[in-house]
């Protein structure tokens, strides 16, 4: 079996005094989607944040690409190949659509990367020199994801991408990951909407109150009935 790209041992975290991570434990292969579900306030951002560097967090082991990143600043994990699209896209709004895109390849990747990333999502061409801060919802999720990609990840961090968006909008947009998946790239995804994470993923963690309450293949867990009735809404 494929070593992991990625592994986290015991990591737990805090706001304060609060809790919020509790001896988390995850790993992710290369080429897997894996997917955190759970409900608001699980954890779900905390643990993207948590990996990415942004969140401070202690753990028993934190490796990637079989290097010791538990030390790591966010900005070294980046230019190792960890690149979140954080909850609430964070665009620049008075940038244009491109020079959002261009912003994705100060630490890392090419801005060759710009056609390929146009070619994926048709609409940014279209509104290229437009602002950021103009475009809706569903095209400035679009733009975020590319941003990301024009880093070239070796990891990707997806955090709630279908937060406040119309179903026709979040259908599309795991549309797209699942075919980023189909290319070959690294994911975890992090939603509310568990049946639509989960039924693109390989595998899935569910979150409660901070911890991880079950895991297996996504397909196991979509259809076990605890998991669904207690955390799925089905």
């Amino acid at each position: 079996m494929t070593a992991p790209i990625l592994e986290v041992q015991g990591l737990d975290s805090r706001y304060g005094r609060v809790p919020a991570l509790s001896d988390v434990s995850l790993e992710v292969r290369p080429g897997e989607l894996v997917a955190i579900v759970g409900a608001n306030g699980a954890g779900k951002t905390t643990l993207m944040r948590s990996i990415s560097g942004v969140q401070p967090a202690s753990t028993r082991a934190l490796r990637f690409d079989g290097q010791d990143i538990a030390r790591a600043s966010a900005r070294k994990r980046v230019r190792m190949g960890i690149v979140q699209v954080p909850e609430g896209r964070q665009l620049f709004p008075a940038l244009s659509v491109e020079d959002n895109l261009l912003l994705g390849t100060f630490a890392r990747g090419t801005r060759e990367k710009l056609d390929e990333i146009c070619a994926m999502f048709p609409i940014l061409v279209q509104k290229r020199n437009d602002p950021a801060g103009t475009l809706s919802g569903g095209q400035q999720q679009m733009l975020a994801l590319g941003r990301a990609l024009m880093t070239q990840p070796k990891l990707l961090l997806l955090d709630e991408p279908s937060m406040g968006l119309a179903p026709r909008l979040v259908a599309e947009v795991f549309q797209h990951v699942a075919t980023l998946k189909a290319r070959g790239t690294t994911i975890v995804l992090a939603d509310q909407n568990a049946r639509a994470a989960l039924a693109i993923a390989d595998r899935g963690y569910v979150m409660e109150t901070g911890r991880i309450m079950f895991s297996g293949p996504a397909g196991e867990l979509l259809h076990d009935e605890k998991v669904r009735q207690a955390y799925l809404g089905m």
